[in-house]
């Protein structure tokens, strides 16, 4: 494990769903259409994933009016 730099493990912890918060406007569709039920507002009324048990179905993001929400695919997945 020592081989590998901190930048590659940082890569490969990235979450399924990753949330740009500067577009976010929390109108709520992209919890009220996950499957799983993985997604939720914080405080601030931004989406966020509260759990990683996410099915890479993508209705999040291709629902979501401002593309906020993008689903990082595992490369075995796709």
């Amino acid at each position: 494990m020592s081989n590998y730099s901190a930048h590659y493990v940082q890569q490969r912890a990235e979450a399924s769903v990753i949330i740009d918060r500067d577009k976010c406007i929390g109108c709520d569709i992209c919890v009220q259409v996950c499957p799983m039920g993985i997604l939720a507002l914080d405080k601030d009324g931004k989406a966020y994933m509260k759990y990683d048990e996410c099915w890479y179905c993508t209705p999040c993001q291709t629902d979501c009016p401002v593309d906020a929400v993008r689903v990082h695919i595992p490369y075995l997945v796709r």
